[in-house]
């Protein structure tokens, strides 16, 4: 996988068998708005959204990351990608980015994936897997102190990535469902006609609504018509919290 977090739990498992993962840990920086409370996250703004501690991202990507929805898709990829329970994926806040990723193994061991934030690493290692591409990146300097910090997300001001795993555990198109959900709300947001936190509470609503979808979809149609049916809950619920 190119997105660092995934390329770094690919890393990571390759110390351990399937059978002695325990569980998988993304990491996050937890956004521009980490340690706020919903009163204080009323009044932002697109432009505020905008402000990434990190990276510099595109309007919709650094929205997500604002509203940890990006963490919450991290964990749907996650899932899908190496076949682990949603339960089973922690989201710890981890503003220095110096870790990427995380697996716990069931003897109690955790190993962690760490370098620099940059998308030199997993690019490089998509293009050379299973090899390394020597010099594609400057590593970590140990000489001098540095402090890494880890913190847990606080679900109830943000709870984006525990609605994600109530999508992976529904199973069906659930995951498809809180995507298109988002995507309507963050569109509203973005032209400001819908405050900052009803984004996810604009996903919650319609996670309730559309929880018809959560059989096994036969083919692409299927998945087509959760998203539609989706989208038009989104707008039905958002309907009176909007400020034309």
């Amino acid at each position: 996988p190119v997105d660092s977090e995934h390329s770094a739990i690919a890393q990571c498992l390759r110390a351990g068998t399937r059978e002695e993962v325990a569980s998988l840990v993304l990491t996050g920086s937890g956004g521009p708005f980490r340690g706020w409370t919903r009163e204080q996250l009323e009044p932002v703004t697109p432009l505020d959204a905008k402000c990434h501690p990190t990276w510099s991202m595109g309007q919709m990507k650094s929205l997500n990351n604002a509203t940890m929805v990006n963490k919450g898709l991290e964990v749907i990829e996650a899932s899908l990608l190496f076949d682990v329970p949603a339960e089973n994926i922690e989201v710890t806040v981890h503003p220095e980015m110096t870790v990427h990723s995380m697996v716990t193994f069931t003897d109690g061991a955790t190993i962690a994936q760490a370098s620099t934030p940059s998308m030199r690493l997993p690019i490089s290692l998509a293009l050379g897997w299973p090899g390394r591409v020597p010099g594609a990146k400057t590593p970590l300097s140990f000489t001098e102190a540095s402090t890494w910090t880890f913190e847990p997300l606080d679900d109830a001001v943000f709870p984006a990535v525990r609605l994600a795993r109530d999508a992976v555990s529904a199973g069906g198109c659930m995951p498809a469902v809180y995507n298109a959900a988002n995507e309507e709300a963050a569109v509203e947001f973005l032209a400001g006609t819908l405050s900052f936190p009803r984004i996810v509470d604009t996903v919650a609503a319609v996670l309730d609504d559309c929880s018809r979808f959560t059989t096994r979809p036969r083919d692409l149609d299927d998945v087509l018509e959760a998203e539609r049916a989706a989208r038009a809950a989104a707008h039905e619920r958002m309907a009176s919290w909007l400020t034309r």
